[in-house]
């Protein structure tokens, strides 16, 4: 059986009366903070190399693997975001799952600064809604207008107090693992004004930014293989785990046709983010 996503569920996950303390922000930050390069190494610091490897990755292409888990009233539930992306040409195609929804699937092609989706809530089956990509908007915490994997790569150069972890394997590439937290103006990243505007309340309530953690673990060549975001409040989680592969594989992208498209002025739905 298909069904929607518990609105209780989303009211959480959109911070609806959040009850995180200031103590635990405070902590987290401190404990984020704590590593940073020894005196005299050659290293670059974990921010710089973050950042450095968030720009290297904007210049080539990758396999896009993404895994969504919304956790509340005791359930969880997982969204999957798969395909390949041309970072350098703002090109790609996704597909976007949802088992347990009342939509389960919906396509995605990035091309010509637009996006396109097919099987958006509202649109005919088989129609292709379309619109202005830098338009679309963010109406989940931590999702991505569209599903945009460069709005993760945004959000993630912006880390702050990173350390280095340590080197862990990813996906079968050995990466070193730099860990931080997203401060209020990522976290609402394009986000829709009536959705900013709750989390607006639930940062104001908290009296500091919302504790927000990101990782990201970066290969022997300065590029990322995969990122994390995460958010616990009021008994509520949001994870979502990106991984990037097979760094610059050509990526095919095929526009749909104009007979087979229809302007939207938005794009909404938790596939759509």
């Amino acid at each position: 059986m298909r069904y929607a996503l518990p609105l209780a569920v989303v009211a959480a996950v959109l911070c609806a009366g959040c009850a995180a303390t200031g103590e635990s922000t405070g902590q987290a930050k401190s404990e984020a903070g704590s590593s940073a390069p020894k005196a005299g190494s050659s290293a670059p610091a974990p921010g710089v190399a973050v950042r450095a490897a968030v720009e290297k990755t904007g210049t080539t292409t990758a396999r896009l693997y993404e895994r969504i888990e919304i956790t509340g009233g005791g359930e969880t539930y997982t969204l999957t975001v798969a395909g390949g992306f041309d970072f350098a040409r703002g090109r790609g195609s996704l597909a976007v799952d949802f088992p347990e929804g009342g939509i389960s699937h919906t396509d995605e092609t990035f091309a010509e600064n637009k996006v396109y989706v097919k099987g958006a809530s509202g649109v005919a089956a088989g129609v292709w809604g379309v619109m202005p990509r830098d338009k679309a908007e963010v109406h989940y915490a931590l999702r991505a207008p569209a599903n945009d994997p460069e709005h993760v790569l945004r959000q993630v150069s912006t880390m702050q107090h990173v350390s280095l972890e340590g080197e862990e394997t990813v996906n079968g590439v050995r990466a070193a693992h730099y860990r931080g937290m997203l401060g209020h103006k990522a976290l609402t990243l394009r986000m829709a004004s009536e959705v900013r505007s709750k989390l607006d309340q639930a940062r104001d309530i908290l009296g500091d930014d919302l504790p927000v953690f990101a990782d990201a673990w970066v290969d022997g060549r300065g590029r990322l293989v995969q990122t994390r975001m995460t958010m616990d409040l009021a008994g509520a989680q949001v994870k979502v785990t990106t991984r990037l592969s097979g760094h610059g594989t050509p990526v095919s992208v095929k526009t749909p046709p104009l007979g087979d498209t229809v302007p939207v002025a938005s794009l909404s739905g938790v596939l759509s983010g």
